[in-house]
Order: C-alpha cells, then structure tokens, then sequence
C-alpha cells in the first residue's frame, strides 16, 4: 500500500501570508501597488443595490388594479421616507378614508397598473472591504480585488467560529493545561485576543465578550461549552458566519487537550502585539482553517529573508521512501552530485534524523519545514 502523508497546521514566526481581498460587485480600488496597509485602512468600496420591497396596493385597499392606480399619490422615481402615504382612498361624503403608507424608506421603482402594485427600492448599501492584515499591496484586479502580502507570525487553529477581527493578542495568566474560568478573565478586555489554557467553560466565554473582547483562542473546547456559547448545535462543515462579537479559535481539538507548545511560544512571542484573527472553518473541499496573525518586526523580517532556502541546520522531512515522514536537520550540502540508488546522479544532502541516524538523500526528496 502507498504512503500518504498528511500536513499539520501551519505553525510559524517567520511565514510570508498574502490575503487576497475581493468584493463580491465590482466597485472603486482605494489603494496603489507599493502601498502600505494596516488591518483597519479601506482597500476598496462598492455599492450594494437596496432591497426590492413589493407593495400590495390594491390589495391593501381591498379595490380593483385600476382603482388602487388612481388613488396613488406618488410617482416613479420619487424618494419616500417610511410611513409616507403611498395611495388613498377616499368613502362616501369623503367621511372615511383607507391609506398605505411606506414600510420603509426608498425610492419608487415601478408601478403596475395591471396589479395595483409598487416597487419600492432601498438605499444602496455602501460596503468597505478593510485590509484585515498589516503588509503591503503586491496586487491589484481592477475593479475586484487586491493582494497584501506580509511577513508574519501564523498560526492555524484546528477549529474555529466567527469571522474576522482585529485586536491587541493578551496572554491569559493560566498554564497550557489548565482550564480556563470566569476568574482568568481581565476586568476590561476592550479589544482583546486573549489567549492561553483550554476548555474554557461558558462562563469564561460569556464574561470575555461582555467585558469586550474580540478573540479567545485557546487549546480545546467541548461541545457542551461551544453549543451553550452559540446558543444552537453548529454543524462544523463551514463556519465563520456566526452572529458573535467573539471569535473563537481551538488549537488542538474537542475535549480536554492543552495548548500545543509550538503554539503557545509562538502566540506568546506577539503578546501585547495587534494581531488578525478569522475562526471561518471548512473541513471539506477546499479546507480552510481558523487563524491567527501577528504581523512581524522589521528585524524579523530581515532575519526570515536571510534564512530562507535550504541551509545546514534547516529542519527537513523526507518526502520519499524508504524514509518517508522522516524529521531531522541538514548536516551536510553535497556540493557534487552523487549516484543513487537508481543509477540517476542527483544533488544530495545529508540529514541527522530526530533518532541520531544519518542519511543521505536527494534533494528533492525533501521538504523544508517552517
């Protein structure tokens, strides 16, 4: 039987992220290439065209369509506020009158004569598409969509809820297998991504987002403490809709599980850092996976550009058998090619496995890892 390896969650305090931002209308493009961006700055706008709302005239007044046509007392194209009077109709003597007014506000679209009905259209709705990153504008679809790109902290959750959000990453003073309750909650979390612990109970998460916090992650969450936060069982195919003013981000999985260390240094490593948050999760095609981003330091970032590419001391994996899924660290660049076992020449290396064995292998039978 073949070998299949599946990728974990990306770890990482050096990873290049590029977010492409696409309105779902064509719109105005607010930003140049080169441009700088931060998680809150307008990248682009459209108009959204208002509701459509049907009026039932005729029916309202209980008359014909032709009746309901002469008692109109607007006309198309004219602005309404809600609770204008669209038609009336006037009884015996003028002593009794029947109205319809607006339900809403809007601009009159169309009138039927054959139904005694009006269209009535809403406001355009304006929508701004934010940058949700700090990086910079390294592509532009006119019209559509730009790319930003950034060096930074990421890290990927297992599982998360709610959308996108942006705040200041607060480790909470809990250890990494400890539950998380109401007493571990700061007294103001205004605009906090609080992070540590696992299983959080309801109670935690109820007192972080009255106390104004916009983020939890921590390692697990049981599904109790999860449907009792939504308020709702959730069917976990496709998140990130959810009507919350926290998201919610798991690390690890379902029940009791701690935070990953690989995780928790690196989230640690941005603490007090502003940072970009999405719990939307998709476990089917097209997998998507909750994330957290902390945008990196000029320093950082001159340190990523200097390390990248494979090096001695680079942590690798072997791709191919007979070592396949092997972790270990390069130990040697060959500089001349070598004769494998296939009697192809190939560049080589040679790696110190996680168990002390030293193997030489093709360079294209591995993978750097982050």
């Amino acid at each position: 039987m073949a070998s299949h390896f599946s990728p974990g969650l990306t770890v990482s305090t050096r990873h290049t992220v590029r977010k492409r931002r696409e309105l779902p209308i064509k719109g105005e493009i607010l930003v140049k290439l080169g441009d700088a961006v931060v998680g809150d700055t307008v990248v682009a706008r459209a108009e959204l065209e208002g509701e459509l709302r049907i009026v039932r005239v005729a029916e309202e007044l209980g008359v014909a369509p032709q009746e309901a046509v002469q008692a109109l007392k607007v006309s198309v194209g004219q602005h309404l506020s809600q609770g204008e009077t669209l038609a009336e109709l006037r009884g015996l003597w003028g002593l009794f009158r029947s109205t319809v007014v607006a339900p809403a506000g809007g601009t009159v679209e169309f009138i039927s004569a054959a139904t005694g009905h009006i269209g009535l259209r809403a406001a355009p709705k304006l929508l701004s598409l934010p940058a949700y990153i700090k990086g910079t504008v390294v592509e532009i679809d006119d019209q559509r969509a730009v790319v930003i790109q950034a060096e930074a902290t990421f890290v990927q959750g297992i599982f998360g809820v709610g959308g996108e959000r942006i705040g200041t990453l607060s480790m909470l003073a809990v250890s990494a297998d400890e539950a998380v309750d109401e007493r571990h909650i700061p007294a103001d979390a205004s605009g906090l991504v609080l992070v540590g612990g696992r299983s959080p109970t309801p109670a935690a998460l109820y007192c972080a987002a009255k106390r104004g916090a916009v983020g939890f992650v921590t390692g697990s969450v049981s599904g109790e403490t999860l449907r009792a936060y939504l308020g709702y069982d959730i069917g976990i195919a496709l998140t990130g809709d959810e009507a919350l003013s926290m998201t919610v981000i798991v690390t690890e999985g379902f029940g009791d599980i701690a935070m990953g260390e690989r995780a928790l240094a690196a989230l640690r490593a941005a603490d007090g850092q502003p940072v970009s948050i999405n719990g939307a999760t998709q476990v089917r095609a097209g997998a998507q996976r909750p994330e957290i981003i902390a945008p990196a330091s000029a320093a950082e970032i001159a340190a990523t550009k200097a390390s990248q590419g494979l090096d001695v001391g680079a942590r690798v994996r072997v791709i191919r058998v007979p070592y396949f899924g092997a972790v270990g660290q390069v130990a040697d660049l060959v500089q001349a090619p070598m004769r494998i076992e296939t009697g192809a020449w190939a560049r080589v290396l040679k790696v110190t496995l996680l168990d002390g064995r030293c193997i030489t292998v093709p360079r294209a039978n591995v993978e750097l890892l982050e």
